[in-house]
């Protein structure tokens, strides 16, 4: 054990008394990834489910979590860090145990460190080989096909392991470790559920290296409106938002109105397009945000851009909830506590031009003419395969244009998706 394992203990059954699932040795791999999102959504920082199942002791894994895991893990619980949880649980009085065990406890640090270099010498020597020969990755069989068309949809995988004894092998996402399936030594097929629209790069993890992976598209049949309940979403077919904009009827915004806590709806745009770099393009949209009552008065909405290598998400709201905000910008991640976003904060009342424009990975927001948010990235995001509009409560797109910066490719979402050269 790390020396602060019983902190940690500590601090998982608070968590574990605050979500109210019951017992965690009875969790199931379908809420570690429920919890996943949850954590996300509150702390703004992704532990994915393997590393969750690692911190409950549901994978073996002998090495303490990361700084940012237990930091997260603190905010989740409701402290402001792993030092502030720390400073507040630990009892000021040392118990008769722990009196007892500090006079030996330079022999039992200096055991256990013995123990661990042993541990880790000899597991060194093991992984995705046998009998000290290396596996032939032209041998293996990484393959994948979606099941149906459009929404939700299942994916089979079909594998080939011929060589693989590793106990620790993995089917997860490109950049979404939350969609992550295990496998067992000589597994042949595999299948995973699939709730909304992307392009995923899945990839063969063996010992948590990547030894395979190829692209997985599940795409929309033009526009689709989905009221983001979880686990599983409510669909909304381009027939019934689309119609010269982009919107929700009145019977939806009656559903999303009886709701008693925040609730988010979301068009999704996910297809083949001509290509367009995703690190050189511009983005119109006129956006509105079309729900007022109960907890969206902020009028949160975000604008999505996914790439076939990742994604990017800029944030807006009213002016006095910009501290919410955020923008993600691929591998570069501006939080509204910890950066100035206030040129982000626009009343969405009306409809309102925003332009996203990048080049050579630097993004421009423009919110009518005035310069709102401007930063740069480093990862590529590849080429552009979709865009997504996300609302606190509902809104509705008028305008969604995507171009490239060369003028040669002009893509009108609203109208039929029509290429324009």
């Amino acid at each position: 054990m790390y020396s602060e394992y019983s902190l940690v203990k500590k601090c998982l059954s608070l968590i574990e008394k605050k979500l109210g699932w019951g017992p965690s040795d009875s969790w199931h791999n379908d809420m570690f990834f429920e919890l996943s999102e949850r954590i996300q959504q509150e702390t703004k920082v992704l532990l994915s489910s393997v590393t969750l199942k690692r911190v409950w002791g549901r994978i073996d894994y002998q090495s303490a979590p990361s700084i940012t895991t237990l930091n997260t893990l603190s905010q989740f619980a409701g402290f402001e860090n792993w030092r502030d949880f720390k400073s507040k649980v630990v009892a000021k009085k040392k118990s008769r145990i722990s009196n007892m065990i500090r006079p030996n406890l330079g022999v039992i640090m200096l055991s256990a460190s013995v123990m661990t270099i042993i541990f880790i010498s000899f597991f060194s020597l093991k992984g995705p080989v046998e009998n000290g020969t290396s596996v032939d990755l032209s041998k293996i069989v990484f393959e994948s096909r979606p099941i149906a068309k459009g929404l939700p949809n299942s994916v089979v995988f079909n594998l080939d392991l011929e060589g693989i004894k590793s106990d620790s092998i993995h089917i997860q996402q490109y950049w979404d470790p939350t969609k992550t399936i295990s496998l067992k030594p000589g597994q042949q097929q595999a299948t995973g559920q699939y709730y909304f629209p992307g392009y995923f790069r899945a990839k063969l993890l063996v010992d948590g290296s990547p030894i395979k992976q190829h692209d997985l598209f599940i795409k929309t049949e033009g526009w689709l409106g989905t009221l983001d309940y979880r686990p599983i979403p409510k669909y909304i077919p381009s027939s019934k938002i689309h119609n010269g904009k982009v919107s929700f009827s009145s019977e939806v915004i009656t559903e999303i109105a009886s709701m008693e806590e925040p609730f988010s709806s979301t068009f999704h745009m996910v297809k083949d397009f001509e290509p367009i770099s995703g690190d050189n393009f511009e983005l119109r949209s006129t956006i509105k945000n079309t729900y007022r009552d109960k907890w969206a008065v902020c009028q949160k909405a975000y604008i999505i851009v996914l790439g076939t290598k990742g994604a990017m998400v800029v944030s807006f709201s009213i002016p006095g909830c910009i501290s919410e905000s955020y923008v993600m910008l691929n591998d570069i991640y501006f939080n509204g506590k910890e950066h100035d976003l206030s040129g982000l904060g626009v009343d969405l009342s009306q409809e309102t031009d925003i332009n996203l424009e990048v080049r050579n990975k630097n993004l421009s927001v423009f919110i009518g003419d005035q310069l709102a948010f401007s930063g740069g990235y480093n990862e590529d995001m590849g080429r552009i395969a979709g865009v997504r509009y996300r609302f606190l409560g509902a809104g509705e797109v008028s305008q969604s244009k995507l171009s490239d910066l060369q003028g040669q490719i002009n893509i009108d979402f609203l109208e039929e998706n029509t290429l324009l050269k």
